[in-house]
């Protein structure tokens, strides 16, 4: 087995254009030389455009696929991006957890495709277990925060970790995130304001992998999420297209 880079792995859908998802956070990993795991919760049928359709995974093919990897390799850190509900959230983070104590885990909450297709069902947020602490991070933009406040996500205590509100679509302040941390607000400003950043697809996929594979690399929080930012910034710089390059 190789020890040169820490395990990352991903719990996420398949994107067929490449964009967003396993390949997206696999390719995010390979270029900040950790080594990455993939584990698929739906297969989509989309380009960087445009979204027909999903195929969720079964619960139980996606909870044996995390064990079979985290049995074979040290796990450093995890990231869930796009997941059904609550019982596979639940389920995940427990099925990780039960493996190993120590990995990092970071959840990407996608609500919804760009083209308003709707992916986690905000009725289950009521059944979220005492399970949401054991979450390092979670990385709502501005409107999947707010979506998630209006459904009570934030008013159980249990649900206590760390929040990085993403500032793409904040009304002022474009482009500053906010890290919610201890009780503390940490503002993450553009590295350059003058940079053109173009909109890109799975943008939001490729920062929370970016994150995750930072913490695998052993930086705490709020450097991870610094350098996170310097990623994503240089991947929306990359091209003006939608497809976004990562070198």
């Amino acid at each position: 087995m190789q020890t040169g880079r820490p395990f990352v792995m991903s719990i996420a859908g398949f994107d067929p254009s490449g964009g967003a998802g396993l390949l997206a956070d696999v390719k995010t990993f390979e270029q900040l030389k950790v080594q990455g795991l993939a584990v698929c919760t739906a297969m989509t049928l989309q380009t960087e455009s445009e979204f027909f359709g999903i195929q969720w995974q079964p619960l139980e093919d996606i909870l044996n696929s995390i064990h079979v990897l985290m049995k074979s390799y040290d796990v450093k850190a995890v990231k869930i991006g796009v997941i059904k509900d609550a019982e596979f959230l639940n389920e995940i983070i427990k099925t990780i957890k039960l493996i190993n104590t120590e990995a990092k885990i970071v959840w990407d909450p996608v609500l919804k495709s760009t083209s308003e297709f709707s992916f986690f069902d905000l009725n289950t947020i009521s059944q979220l277990g005492n399970v949401l602490h054991q979450l390092d991070l979670i990385t709502p933009n501005y409107n999947e925060y707010k979506v998630l406040k209006e459904n009570g996500f934030f008013e159980n205590p249990r649900n206590s970790c760390a929040i990085l509100m993403k500032g793409g679509h904040r009304e002022d302040n474009v482009g500053t995130d906010i890290l919610l941390e201890n009780g503390e607000e940490i503002s993450i400003e553009p590295h350059d304001r003058n940079c053109v950043y173009y909109p890109k697809h799975g943008s939001g996929c490729v920062l929370s992998s970016a994150i995750t594979g930072h913490l695998a690399l052993g930086e705490n929080l709020e450097q991870a999420c610094r350098k996170g930012k310097l990623y994503i910034e240089k991947f929306l710089a990359s091209t003006s297209a939608l497809l976004g390059f990562h070198s």
